[in-house]
Protein backbone atom coordinates (compact mmCIF):
# COMPACT_ATOMS: atom_id res chain seq x y z
CA UNK A 1 0.00 0.00 0.00
CA UNK A 2 1.02 3.73 -0.61
CA UNK A 3 -0.43 6.83 0.48
CA UNK A 4 0.42 10.28 -0.11
CA UNK A 5 -1.28 13.90 -0.77
CA UNK A 6 -0.38 15.74 -4.04
CA UNK A 7 2.92 17.07 -5.19
CA UNK A 8 4.02 18.84 -8.19
CA UNK A 9 2.42 21.28 -9.99
CA UNK A 10 0.46 22.24 -6.59
CA UNK A 11 1.48 25.67 -6.17
CA UNK A 12 -0.75 26.33 -9.51
CA UNK A 13 -3.31 24.24 -8.37
CA UNK A 14 -6.91 25.62 -6.34
CA UNK A 15 -9.46 23.16 -5.57
CA UNK A 16 -11.75 26.27 -5.92
CA UNK A 17 -10.93 26.55 -9.33
CA UNK A 18 -10.66 23.10 -10.33
CA UNK A 19 -14.11 22.61 -8.88
CA UNK A 20 -15.73 26.57 -9.61
CA UNK A 21 -18.05 24.77 -12.67
CA UNK A 22 -19.27 21.76 -10.90
CA UNK A 23 -21.64 25.01 -9.40
CA UNK A 24 -25.05 24.91 -10.44
CA UNK A 25 -25.16 21.30 -10.39
CA UNK A 26 -23.75 20.78 -6.62
CA UNK A 27 -24.31 23.64 -4.67
CA UNK A 28 -21.06 25.15 -2.59
CA UNK A 29 -22.08 23.37 0.22
CA UNK A 30 -22.91 20.13 -1.31
CA UNK A 31 -18.83 20.57 -2.98
CA UNK A 32 -17.53 20.64 0.18
CA UNK A 33 -19.13 17.19 1.49
CA UNK A 34 -17.82 15.88 -2.04
CA UNK A 35 -14.74 16.95 -1.07
CA UNK A 36 -14.66 15.51 2.31
CA UNK A 37 -16.32 12.28 0.99
CA UNK A 38 -14.54 9.06 0.80
CA UNK A 39 -14.67 6.18 -1.90
CA UNK A 40 -13.22 2.64 -2.59
CA UNK A 41 -13.31 1.64 -5.92
CA UNK A 42 -11.74 -1.85 -6.45
CA UNK A 43 -10.56 -2.92 -9.59
CA UNK A 44 -9.32 0.29 -11.72
CA UNK A 45 -9.97 -1.38 -15.46
CA UNK A 46 -12.55 -0.36 -17.61
CA UNK A 47 -15.44 0.55 -15.73
CA UNK A 48 -13.72 0.88 -12.50
CA UNK A 49 -11.24 2.85 -14.10
CA UNK A 50 -13.88 5.54 -15.80
CA UNK A 51 -15.41 5.68 -12.11
CA UNK A 52 -12.84 6.33 -10.34
CA UNK A 53 -11.51 8.87 -13.25
CA UNK A 54 -15.38 10.89 -12.92
CA UNK A 55 -15.06 10.73 -9.11
CA UNK A 56 -11.41 12.59 -8.65
CA UNK A 57 -12.77 15.44 -11.67
CA UNK A 58 -15.98 15.87 -9.40
CA UNK A 59 -13.70 16.63 -6.83
CA UNK A 60 -13.66 13.66 -4.25
CA UNK A 61 -11.01 14.22 -1.68
CA UNK A 62 -10.24 11.08 -0.18
CA UNK A 63 -9.85 7.83 -2.49
CA UNK A 64 -8.90 4.30 -2.40
CA UNK A 65 -8.57 1.92 -5.03
CA UNK A 66 -6.67 -1.40 -5.45
CA UNK A 67 -5.62 -3.56 -8.64
CA UNK A 68 -3.44 -6.29 -9.01
CA UNK A 69 -2.61 -6.33 -13.08
CA UNK A 70 -0.28 -3.92 -15.32
CA UNK A 71 -1.59 -2.48 -18.37
CA UNK A 72 -1.68 -4.26 -21.74
CA UNK A 73 -2.13 -3.18 -25.29
CA UNK A 74 -5.23 -4.75 -24.88
CA UNK A 75 -6.63 -2.48 -22.36
CA UNK A 76 -5.98 0.31 -24.47
CA UNK A 77 -9.45 -0.11 -26.27
CA UNK A 78 -11.55 0.75 -23.35
CA UNK A 79 -9.31 1.47 -20.11
CA UNK A 80 -9.31 5.52 -19.49
CA UNK A 81 -5.83 5.18 -17.60
CA UNK A 82 -4.23 3.14 -19.95
CA UNK A 83 -1.87 4.75 -23.20
CA UNK A 84 1.26 3.43 -24.92
CA UNK A 85 3.12 4.87 -22.08
CA UNK A 86 1.78 3.07 -19.47
CA UNK A 87 1.87 -0.54 -21.35
CA UNK A 88 3.79 -2.77 -18.61
CA UNK A 89 3.43 -0.49 -16.13
CA UNK A 90 1.61 -1.81 -12.32
CA UNK A 91 -1.63 0.13 -12.78
CA UNK A 92 -1.47 0.99 -8.76
CA UNK A 93 1.46 3.34 -9.93
CA UNK A 94 -0.06 4.63 -13.09
CA UNK A 95 -3.14 5.47 -11.97
CA UNK A 96 -1.86 6.98 -8.69
CA UNK A 97 0.75 9.52 -10.57
CA UNK A 98 -2.71 10.25 -13.38
CA UNK A 99 -4.93 11.37 -10.58
CA UNK A 100 -2.39 13.79 -8.90
CA UNK A 101 -1.88 15.09 -12.45
CA UNK A 102 -5.66 15.98 -11.71
CA UNK A 103 -5.93 16.57 -8.55
CA UNK A 104 -2.03 17.12 -6.63
CA UNK A 105 -4.34 17.59 -3.02
CA UNK A 106 -6.36 14.10 -3.26
CA UNK A 107 -5.35 12.13 -0.50
CA UNK A 108 -4.97 8.34 -2.08
CA UNK A 109 -4.75 5.06 -1.07
CA UNK A 110 -3.88 2.49 -3.46
CA UNK A 111 -3.56 -1.25 -3.13
CA UNK A 112 -2.53 -4.48 -4.81
CA UNK A 113 -2.78 -7.90 -4.42
CA UNK A 114 -2.52 -7.35 -0.36
CA UNK A 115 -5.60 -5.34 -0.18
CA UNK A 116 -8.21 -9.06 0.49
CA UNK A 117 -6.47 -8.89 3.72
CA UNK A 118 -7.69 -5.39 4.44
CA UNK A 119 -10.82 -5.09 3.65
CA UNK A 120 -12.11 -5.14 6.88
CA UNK A 121 -10.27 -2.10 7.82
CA UNK A 122 -10.95 0.15 4.12
CA UNK A 123 -14.52 -0.83 4.46
CA UNK A 124 -14.68 1.05 7.66
CA UNK A 125 -12.84 3.79 6.44
CA UNK A 126 -14.83 3.86 3.00
CA UNK A 127 -18.71 3.54 3.36
CA UNK A 128 -18.87 3.91 -0.45
CA UNK A 129 -17.26 0.94 -2.31
CA UNK A 130 -17.49 0.55 -6.18
CA UNK A 131 -16.44 -2.95 -7.95
CA UNK A 132 -14.73 -2.65 -10.93
CA UNK A 133 -13.28 -6.57 -10.41
CA UNK A 134 -14.54 -9.41 -12.85
CA UNK A 135 -13.42 -11.75 -9.99
CA UNK A 136 -16.23 -13.37 -8.85
CA UNK A 137 -14.69 -14.83 -5.34
CA UNK A 138 -12.73 -11.34 -4.30
CA UNK A 139 -16.25 -9.86 -5.52
CA UNK A 140 -18.01 -11.96 -2.79
CA UNK A 141 -15.88 -11.30 -0.01
CA UNK A 142 -16.17 -7.61 -1.09
CA UNK A 143 -19.90 -7.68 -0.60
CA UNK A 144 -19.72 -9.88 2.62
CA UNK A 145 -17.88 -7.24 4.91
CA UNK A 146 -19.54 -4.65 3.68
CA UNK A 147 -22.71 -6.29 4.95
CA UNK A 148 -20.95 -6.39 8.07
CA UNK A 149 -19.53 -2.59 7.87
CA UNK A 150 -22.40 -0.96 6.90
CA UNK A 151 -20.62 -0.13 3.55
CA UNK A 152 -22.50 0.06 -0.01
CA UNK A 153 -21.45 -1.20 -3.10
CA UNK A 154 -21.99 -0.05 -6.13
CA UNK A 155 -21.55 -2.73 -9.54
CA UNK A 156 -22.58 -3.54 -12.58
CA UNK A 157 -23.44 -6.39 -13.94
CA UNK A 158 -21.88 -8.54 -17.12
CA UNK A 159 -24.24 -7.19 -19.83
CA UNK A 160 -23.42 -5.57 -23.15
CA UNK A 161 -25.47 -2.96 -22.16
CA UNK A 162 -24.12 -0.40 -19.32
CA UNK A 163 -25.62 -1.27 -15.79
CA UNK A 164 -25.75 -0.39 -12.87
CA UNK A 165 -26.68 -1.66 -9.28
CA UNK A 166 -26.88 0.22 -5.75
CA UNK A 167 -26.69 -2.57 -2.55
CA UNK A 168 -27.17 -1.17 0.54
CA UNK A 169 -25.58 -2.59 3.87
CA UNK A 170 -29.42 -4.72 4.63
CA UNK A 171 -30.17 -5.58 0.38
CA UNK A 172 -29.92 -9.45 -0.59
CA UNK A 173 -25.68 -9.57 -1.71
CA UNK A 174 -25.82 -10.96 -5.64
CA UNK A 175 -25.09 -14.45 -4.64
CA UNK A 176 -27.73 -14.78 -2.23
CA UNK A 177 -30.40 -13.33 -4.61
CA UNK A 178 -28.93 -15.16 -7.37
CA UNK A 179 -28.55 -18.23 -5.77
CA UNK A 180 -24.59 -18.36 -6.60
CA UNK A 181 -23.54 -22.39 -5.37
CA UNK A 182 -20.73 -19.70 -3.19
CA UNK A 183 -23.49 -19.40 0.01
CA UNK A 184 -22.01 -20.75 3.22
CA UNK A 185 -18.56 -21.21 1.61
CA UNK A 186 -15.45 -19.37 2.92
CA UNK A 187 -14.81 -17.39 -0.21
CA UNK A 188 -11.19 -18.88 -0.57
CA UNK A 189 -12.67 -22.02 -0.98
CA UNK A 190 -14.93 -20.98 -3.87
CA UNK A 191 -14.17 -23.16 -6.66
CA UNK A 192 -13.80 -22.61 -10.41
CA UNK A 193 -16.80 -24.72 -11.42
CA UNK A 194 -18.83 -22.87 -8.24
CA UNK A 195 -17.18 -19.61 -10.23
CA UNK A 196 -18.63 -20.60 -13.45
CA UNK A 197 -22.12 -21.22 -12.12
CA UNK A 198 -22.11 -17.43 -10.71
CA UNK A 199 -21.24 -16.30 -13.79
CA UNK A 200 -23.95 -18.43 -15.86
CA UNK A 201 -26.55 -17.30 -12.68
CA UNK A 202 -25.67 -13.37 -13.89
CA UNK A 203 -25.90 -14.10 -17.70
CA UNK A 204 -29.16 -15.72 -17.01
CA UNK A 205 -30.63 -12.95 -15.17
CA UNK A 206 -29.19 -10.64 -17.62
CA UNK A 207 -30.85 -12.12 -20.36
CA UNK A 208 -34.02 -12.42 -18.62
CA UNK A 209 -34.12 -8.63 -17.71
CA UNK A 210 -32.74 -6.71 -20.60
CA UNK A 211 -32.55 -7.13 -24.17
CA UNK A 212 -28.96 -7.64 -23.78
CA UNK A 213 -28.57 -10.76 -25.89
CA UNK A 214 -29.81 -8.79 -28.48
CA UNK A 215 -26.81 -6.10 -28.92
CA UNK A 216 -23.64 -9.01 -28.76
CA UNK A 217 -22.44 -12.13 -31.27
CA UNK A 218 -24.31 -15.20 -28.95
CA UNK A 219 -21.30 -17.87 -30.44
CA UNK A 220 -18.55 -15.35 -29.27
CA UNK A 221 -20.14 -14.66 -26.25
CA UNK A 222 -20.27 -19.03 -26.10
CA UNK A 223 -16.74 -18.69 -26.27
CA UNK A 224 -16.31 -16.38 -23.30
CA UNK A 225 -18.01 -18.67 -20.98
CA UNK A 226 -16.13 -21.82 -22.13
CA UNK A 227 -13.19 -20.07 -21.44
CA UNK A 228 -11.36 -20.38 -24.70
CA UNK A 229 -11.87 -16.51 -25.71
CA UNK A 230 -11.73 -13.18 -23.56
CA UNK A 231 -14.61 -11.49 -22.42
CA UNK A 232 -16.23 -8.67 -24.28
CA UNK A 233 -15.57 -4.82 -23.90
CA UNK A 234 -16.49 -1.91 -25.72
CA UNK A 235 -15.85 1.56 -24.28
CA UNK A 236 -18.75 3.23 -25.08
CA UNK A 237 -20.69 0.74 -22.82
CA UNK A 238 -17.50 0.44 -20.58
CA UNK A 239 -17.22 3.87 -20.00
CA UNK A 240 -20.84 4.62 -19.42
CA UNK A 241 -21.12 2.12 -16.79
CA UNK A 242 -18.36 3.33 -14.92
CA UNK A 243 -19.93 6.86 -14.85
CA UNK A 244 -23.02 5.70 -13.61
CA UNK A 245 -21.36 4.28 -10.74
CA UNK A 246 -19.70 7.63 -10.46
CA UNK A 247 -23.46 9.14 -10.56
CA UNK A 248 -24.75 6.49 -8.13
CA UNK A 249 -21.36 7.30 -5.70
CA UNK A 250 -22.63 11.15 -5.72
CA UNK A 251 -26.07 10.26 -5.30
CA UNK A 252 -24.76 8.60 -1.75
CA UNK A 253 -22.22 11.37 -0.84
CA UNK A 254 -24.83 13.78 -1.10
CA UNK A 255 -27.71 11.90 0.49
CA UNK A 256 -29.56 12.36 -2.70
CA UNK A 257 -32.48 9.81 -3.35
CA UNK A 258 -31.56 7.55 -6.37
CA UNK A 259 -34.31 5.10 -8.10
CA UNK A 260 -31.56 2.40 -8.47
CA UNK A 261 -31.90 -0.62 -6.31
CA UNK A 262 -29.43 -4.21 -5.42
CA UNK A 263 -31.49 -4.99 -8.68
CA UNK A 264 -30.16 -1.85 -10.86
CA UNK A 265 -31.44 -1.23 -14.42
CA UNK A 266 -30.16 -1.44 -17.81
CA UNK A 267 -29.59 1.47 -19.92
CA UNK A 268 -29.83 0.53 -23.67
CA UNK A 269 -27.85 3.27 -25.43
CA UNK A 270 -29.36 1.78 -29.17
CA UNK A 271 -32.80 2.28 -28.15
CA UNK A 272 -32.55 5.59 -25.63
CA UNK A 273 -34.47 3.55 -23.01
CA UNK A 274 -33.76 2.04 -19.51
CA UNK A 275 -34.46 -1.28 -18.88
CA UNK A 276 -35.55 -2.23 -15.58
CA UNK A 277 -36.18 -5.80 -14.18
CA UNK A 278 -39.12 -7.60 -15.51
CA UNK A 279 -41.97 -8.03 -13.79
CA UNK A 280 -42.56 -12.24 -11.73
CA UNK A 281 -44.64 -13.65 -14.32
CA UNK A 282 -42.84 -12.22 -17.48
CA UNK A 283 -39.40 -12.88 -16.15
CA UNK A 284 -40.34 -16.93 -15.10
CA UNK A 285 -41.71 -17.08 -18.71
CA UNK A 286 -38.42 -15.84 -19.87
CA UNK A 287 -36.16 -17.39 -17.86
CA UNK A 288 -37.01 -21.14 -19.00
CA UNK A 289 -36.23 -19.85 -22.63
CA UNK A 290 -32.92 -18.56 -21.32
CA UNK A 291 -32.15 -21.66 -19.18
CA UNK A 292 -32.49 -24.14 -22.52
CA UNK A 293 -30.97 -21.45 -24.17
CA UNK A 294 -27.52 -21.64 -22.05
CA UNK A 295 -27.95 -25.23 -21.61
CA UNK A 296 -27.72 -25.51 -25.31
CA UNK A 297 -24.75 -23.13 -25.14
CA UNK A 298 -22.90 -24.61 -22.28
CA UNK A 299 -23.47 -28.47 -24.06
CA UNK A 300 -21.95 -27.28 -27.08
CA UNK A 301 -18.79 -25.82 -25.27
Amino acid sequence: MASLAGAGAAGQFSYGSFTQRNIGFVTEAEQRRIRDARVFVCGVGGMGGAALLSLVRAGVGHLAFADIDRFEVSNLNRQVFAFLHTVGVNKVEAVHRQLLDINPEVEIENWGVDWVDQVDALLQRYPIAINGMDDIRCGILLYRTARERGATVIDAYTSPLPSVTVVRPHSPRPEERLHYPSVGKNWRDISKEDALVCLLREIEYVMTHSSSSEHIDLGIAAEVVAGTRSRMSFAPMVITTGNLMCFEAINLILGWRSGTDHRGYFFNPWTARVERPRSPPVAWATRLVVRRFLKRMIDGR
